[in-house]
Order: structure tokens, then sequence, then C-alpha cells
């Protein structure tokens, strides 16, 4: 007992180095800038070996997926790491199979595709906002565990994963979104509609795990109230699951650049842009 207060006071007191529980921004970037060497190594990787990876990014409005997503791309190719973040469908791909307008953005051999949101869809938003039918869903969740057996059997390396977040923290980050004119975009009716349903979320959330939480592709949980701790928690652990390796590289030099041989900059008259800064 007596070690088990003195973790928690351990665990207490690293929690709290920022006097509320998040990771300064110091620390953070420090492990980010780490991590990021790590995605570059693994996207030349993937390239060479004709690697294919998928992975998903679900939960609630406002727990983080897009940051994620924008902290694992901004340092490598987005040729390579490609997002993809579907609208709302089309009165066609309405009447198509509802998996249909989800595969032709699965990789190829040298990509790695991000969801931001995907088929899950269905089991949540859909479902919570009366979407689609009871008999839908259910249809969903029984077939969902065997597409994606199809997928993995296809040769592609599929990650699913969940961020949780409570809901106080919810309504901060929507609240933020609110007043702060760089983050209104992403506060839509849709947001504010299934804000008030918390619990609906819950219930189709559990009843999703319950379905697709397989074996061969497990859901991963991950606690997003620190959106810093959460995007290094997640890249961490995506790293840890793919059996990448550092390739050897090429020492490079710059070489010399060639002689002007007469060349003079013309007396040309730019429209230059403004110095305001």
């Amino acid at each position: 007992m007596k070690n088990a207060k003195k973790n928690a006071k351990q665990d207490a007191g690293k929690n709290d180095r920022n006097g509320n529980g998040k990771l300064k921004d110091k620390e953070y970037l420090r492990e980010l800038k780490k991590l990021h060497a790590e995605l570059v190594k693994l996207q030349e990787w993937v390239v060479k070996e004709g690697i294919k990876i998928c992975v998903i990014f679900e939960g609630r409005d406002g727990a983080g997926k897009g940051g994620t997503i924008k902290a694992i791309t901004e340092r490598v190719s987005p040729r390579i790491f490609r997002v993809i973040a579907l609208p709302a469908p089309t009165d066609r791909e309405k009447t198509q199979m509802y998996i249909q307008r989800y595969l032709p953005h699965m990789p190829a051999a040298g990509e790695i595709v991000l969801f931001d949101r995907s088929w899950y869809n269905r089991a949540g938003v859909e479902r919570v906002m009366g979407f689609c039918t009871k008999e839908q869903v259910e249809k969903f969740l029984q077939a969902a565990p065997l597409v994606e057996k199809a997928v993995i059997e296809s040769g592609i390396l599929l990650l699913k994963y969940w961020l949780e977040v409570s809901p106080e923290e919810q309504t901060r980050r929507l609240q933020a979104r609110i007043y702060d004119p760089r983050k209104v975009w992403k506060l839509s009716p849709m947001d504010l509609a299934s804000y008030s349903r918390w619990y609906d979320y819950s219930r189709a959330r559990d009843d999703m795990f319950k379905a697709t939480d397989t074996e061969f592709a497990p859901w991963f949980v991950v606690n997003s109230n620190d959106k810093k701790r959460a995007r290094l928690n997640i890249i961490s652990h995506m790293l840890s699951m793919i059996p990448y390796k550092e390739l050897p590289r090429d020492k490079v030099v710059l070489p010399k650049r060639q002689k002007a041989e007469g060349y003079r900059e013309p007396d040309y008259p730019y429209k230059m842009v403004p110095e305001k800064y």
C-alpha cells in the first residue's frame, strides 16, 4: 500500500509539471522531433519494401483526430502518407454497397493511408443521427470484421485507433471553436446536433467495440484529454506495431554551383510582395 501511494504521488507529480497535468510545449516538441525522425525512416522503408499500411482514427467530435493526423504527417511526404477525410456521401454513393466508397482509397504498395473517420461512420454518427436504419447498423457490424479480415489478407497492415475524450474536455474544446476564428470552421451543424447525444454515442461505441474489436484487427483506445500526450502516444504505438527498419543512407554532399559565366540579374520591375512583417 505504501509503495502504491508512493507511485501514485510520483505519477501525480509527473503529470503536474505544467501546473494542470498538461505536457509542456518544450517537452512535447522535443519528443515529437524524435518521433518525426522515426516516421521518416518508416516512410523510406515502406517505399523500398512496397508495404501497404492503413490507419483509421475514430472518436467523438473534438477528440483530437485531426490534430493527431497533422502531427503524423507534417514532416513526411503527402504522396506516401495520404490523408483521407471523405465528405458526406453523394446521392449515387448512398445507393452503393456501403464499404464501396472507401475501397478506392486503400493503400497501394509503398503507401500509408490515414483515415480521418472511416467506414465506422455507420456505427457512429450515422447511427446516432438517424442517417441509417437499425438493421443497416447491425448488418454493418456483422460485415465489418469480414471485410477487415479480407483487407489484412490482401497484405494491408490495418491499425484502428479510438480517441477517448471526457465530456468536460469535449465541452471545453467545442466552446473554444466558437470563439477562435482559426477554429470556427471546425464547428459544423452536425457537431452541435451530436453534442447533446453523449450517451447515444457511448452506446454506439460500446456496440462497435463488442462487434469489431477482433484479434486480427483490434481497437486501440487512447486517452486524449491531453492532446499532446495523445499524439505522442499514438505515434509511438503506431511505430511499435510496424516492423520497419532504418535503411542505410548515402552521405549527402552539396555539389558545387555552376559559374555565372557572364549572367547578371535583370533590371526587371518585379511585383514584390509588401514586407509587412
